[in-house]
């Protein structure tokens, strides 16, 4: 029983992960058109908006079916954006004007759709994505035939391909999927009566895709599919405790049976609840073969739309390649594909489980793909290339053997045809450094082992000699190929390697934005072969020409906001001209990168970019605290210096002002003093305390920061705090009548009762600077049960709007141009005693009828300690 309860940590966890600010997505899912999904979509928006939910139509295909227009009633439709396609206007989703709006939740109805060329994204599911991310809930509708990984097993058992898919993913990381089922004798009853499709669509319609087997067909494939969603979400429980499945990896081949594979894989992967690779190996003949290799490059982002985690290794063995890769990353099932055996050759799943035993391999028959004309006809160009070379090599070497002969033995004349053959081997492979083994050996035989000019050998150790020529000429034939193949791979990483070394040791010396531009535009733009541009943000977030070639800013403004790729290329904004990508760093979106290359770029380069992108985006952001760090250097230098500099004037002026508030005393209390020389007097005690009161606060203020200050704390009572605060500004009171609020029997506060004051003092003057003559100021206090609250409010004309929390900063005062004296200290004064008892201190406006402000002090409450029996006997 201990053993199935649900971790707390995990359960935390997945709350946390269910409750984010993205929004939630719902999928209406069925086997076919005409179910029903839209019409139990549009039920649901409507209880939805009956129990007050903000909901609009972002987009709804009712197919002329009355029962489902009729639901669109009441409910807020968004207007569509019409598009310019082949001069034709289309109508299409408005995504950003669904975003402006921004409703608690938008129905957008065919997730599958295509949008038109132009659009933000080529696909619908990628509008939904981006108003999830904008934290709006969506709900939307699918048919089974969509899904990605299904899309073969439709097209073999409809015999109809369908063209617009959406990833797994997509449907995975739904919220929730809610089966819309029908039985397909009812949907076809539904086709005949026309409310799946108009008359002449709806006779199409039976005679292809809505036959009676292939809606049984669909049908069983969409409850499975729900079957294998609902399974998941228990599995993703805690209280279940299901352990996690081996890693699954697919090794991609290119042409139609490698999309199979990866379609077969990802359905592999659902079913065993696991993660899964999809890996390519380049050996040299799929790197001689570009339409091969663009095929596997093709399916590699295929298997990354469908969840995989792409690689992209080289090896001149793929059974070797593959099972080392797999022992690294802790692969337990391997998928391969398996064409007909040729011959004597060994299968890739026999030599695979040779070199890792432990691996369990999979395989699935395949066809081997049917080459097309213009392949056969450049697969012959070569291959006839190669067998003239192979020709041309052994005529050239038989003329060089016959000068040479005259003055070498045969064994030097062999080692001339060995150099053809490898240098054959080199330029065009195995099949015509074969071919150039044997025409050597014949040449040899014919030309120069007696009797000449005839295959016959009269010496039977030539024999030898033959055969010892040839293994050697194959096997360097071989060798060569091999060595080849190693080289270019080998200088293709060296080459990355070395530019990426060098733009992370250019990177590292820089100290601000512009050189980390500088270093990456004379990096990038030679490496990629084409321009390159970069776009910073501004403080206000605004993105700005950052450098190289000119951008558009509207792409580039979107990459930084969602941190995604877009641009060429890629499903988001096709039409611009460049690739852009986010400079990603720990912390955030640092800016973004664009290139605009000649020609294409495979994904090992675009790889390599990324990469690049990351280090550009490390580099900024390091930058950008090294700026970080120097203000807040400077600032506490400037600070530390202001607050010797306040320390010393305070302590020099502390005396004359003790002074000439003595003078001042005097001469008011003099009894030979003329009344106008007393007022004046009177006044001038007035201005000079209030000088005192700065001075006194400005010693304080620097002790404070200082650390000089030790707080006395004692047990003080508020009724106690608040008295001494109003005699010491008894005679400036006497235009504002005081109001307390102070309960009886308040508990104790620990303070320091000195300093406690001064910050009663302060927010008191404040109320009597800044309010009219005769308005209340209100003192109250509350004990909470861990906190005591106390507060001043006044009847004033409150705070500037936003200025709150800047009032109390040093030097900051809320009316900049105004008569009241001060010089905007005393909050700040007040802020760093109250945080040095670990409390905290706020301000707010009154609103209503009754404007003023109010400052809250909240001081932490302590148990009292225990009072000493004063009767037990003295021990």
């Amino acid at each position: 029983m201990q053993a199935s309860r649900p971790d707390p940590d995990q359960l935390l966890a997945q709350l946390r992960a269910e409750t984010p600010d993205r929004g939630r997505l719902k999928i209406f899912f069925g086997a076919n058109a005409g179910v029903g999904k839209t019409f139990a979509m549009l039920q649901q928006a409507q209880r939805q908006r009956a129990d007050g939910v903000d909901v609009l139509v972002g987009l709804v295909e009712t197919h002329g079916r009355v029962e489902t227009a009729a639901l669109l009633d009441g409910l807020a439709v968004l207007p569509r954006a019409t598009l310019q396609w082949r001069g034709h206007a289309v109508t299409e989703f408005d995504l950003d004007t669904a975003l402006a709006r921004a409703p608690q939740l938008i129905l957008v109805d065919e997730l599958a759709h295509s949008n038109v060329p132009g659009s933000r994204h080529a696909r619908r599911w990628q509008d939904v994505e981006e108003l999830l991310a904008a934290g709006i809930d969506v709900y939307t509708t699918i048919n089974v035939q969509h899904l990605e990984s299904l899309n073969d097993v439709v097209g073999s058992l409809t015999g109809v391909r369908v063209r617009e898919t959406v990833p797994d993913h997509v449907f995975d990381a739904a919220t929730e999927v809610a089966l819309v089922d029908l039985p397909p004798d009812e949907l076809l009853q539904r086709l005949r009566e026309g409310k799946v499709y108009l008359a002449d669509a709806a006779e199409r319609a039976r005679e292809h895709f809505f036959r009676k087997g292939n809606l049984i067909a669909l049908r069983e494939l969409a409850l499975r599919r729900t079957a294998d969603r609902v399974d998941a979400d228990l599995r993703r429980t805690p209280a279940v405790g299901v352990a996690p499945g081996e890693t699954l990896a697919v090794a991609v081949l290119p042409g139609p049976a490698g999309e199979l594979l990866v379609r077969h894989a990802a359905r592999l992967a659902a079913r065993l609840k696991t993660d899964w690779f999809a890996v390519v190996v380049e050996t040299p003949a799929l790197l001689r073969d570009a339409t091969q290799h663009a095929s596997a490059q093709q399916h590699l982002h295929l298997a990354s739309t469908l969840g995989a985690e792409t690689a992209l290794l080289s090896g001149m063995d793929s059974a070797q390649t593959l099972a080392l890769w797999c022992a690294d990353r802790g692969v337990g099932i391997l998928l391969l594909g398996q064409p007909p055996r040729r011959g004597w050759q060994r299968s890739l799943a026999s030599r695979i489980a040779q070199h890792a035993p432990q691996l369990a391999v999979q395989t699935i028959a395949i066809d081997p793909p049917a080459a097309t004309p213009w392949q056969l006809q450049r697969q012959l160009r070569r291959r006839w290339t190669g067998v003239a070379w192979a020709l041309g090599a052994a005529v050239v070497s038989t003329l060089l053997a016959q000068q040479l002969s005259r003055v070498f033995d045969l064994a030097n004349v062999i080692m001339l045809y060995l150099l053809a053959v490898l240098l054959v081997s080199v330029r065009f492979g195995r099949l015509a450094g074969g071919l150039a083994s044997l025409l050597s050996v014949a040449a040899f035989d014919y030309f120069f082992v007696p009797p000449t000019l005839s295959f016959t050998v009269a010496d039977t150790q030539y024999l030898l000699t033959f055969a010892v020529m040839l293994t050697v000429a194959l096997t360097l034939s071989q060798l060569s190929a091999r060595l080849r193949f190693q080289a270019d791979a080998a200088t293709g990483r060296e080459r990355r390697t070395a530019a990426l070394y060098a733009l992370a040791r250019a990177l590292a010396g820089a100290l601000m934005r512009e050189q980390v531009t500088e270093i990456a535009l004379a990096h990038l733009a030679p490496r990629f072969n084409g321009q390159v541009g970069l776009a910073l943000p501004t403080l206000d977030e605004q993105l700005q020409q950052g450098g190289g070639m000119a951008l558009d800013l509207a792409v580039a403004d979107w990459v930084y906001r969602h941190g995604a790729e877009a641009g060429h290329g890629t499903d988001t904004l096709p039409a611009a001209q460049a690739f852009y990508l986010p400079l990603t760093a720990p912390m955030r979106v640092r800016g973004v990168l664009a290139l605009q290359p000649r020609g294409e770029i495979d994904t090992e380069e675009q790889r390599f970019l990324q990469t690049c992108a990351a280090q550009i985006g490390l580099a900024l952001e390091r930058v950008h605290f090294v700026e970080v760090a120097q203000n807040a250097l400077v600032s506490m230098e400037g600070e530390r210096l202001r607050n010797h500099l306040l320390a010393a004037i305070s302590h020099d002026l502390r005396t004359p002002i003790t002074v000439l508030l003595g003078l001042a005393s005097t001469l008011t209390e003099s009894p030979y003093a003329a009344p106008p020389a007393r007022a004046i007097a009177q006044q001038l005690t007035g201005e000079i305390r209030r000088m005192s009161d700065l001075v006194n606060n400005l010693l304080d203020m620097a002790r404070l920061q200082a650390g000089e200050v030790q707080l006395r704390m004692d047990w003080q009572s508020v009724e106690e705090l608040v008295g001494a605060s109003l005699r010491a500004l008894e005679l400036r009171l006497e235009q504002h009548p005081v109001a307390l609020e102070i309960p009886a029997g308040l508990p104790l506060v620990e303070c320091d009762a000195v300093l406690m004051e001064r910050v009663l003092v302060n927010l008191i003057d404040n109320a009597i600077k800044y309010t009219p003559f005769g308005t209340p100021i209100t003192l109250r206090a509350q004990a909470l049960p861990a906190q005591m609250l106390i507060e001043v409010a006044d009847t004033g004309p409150g705070l500037p709007a936003g200025q709150e929390d800047a009032l109390f900063q040093k030097f900051v005062r809320g009316q900049v141009e105004s008569n009241t004296s001060g010089v905007g200290l005393g909050l700040a004064l007040c802020r760093a005693i109250v945080e040095a008892h670990g409390g905290t201190i706020s301000a707010r406006s009154t609103a209503g009828a009754v404007t003023g402000a109010t400052f809250r002090i909240v001081l932490p409450r302590r148990e009292l300690p225990p009072l000493p029996d004063l009767e037990s006997p003295l021990q």
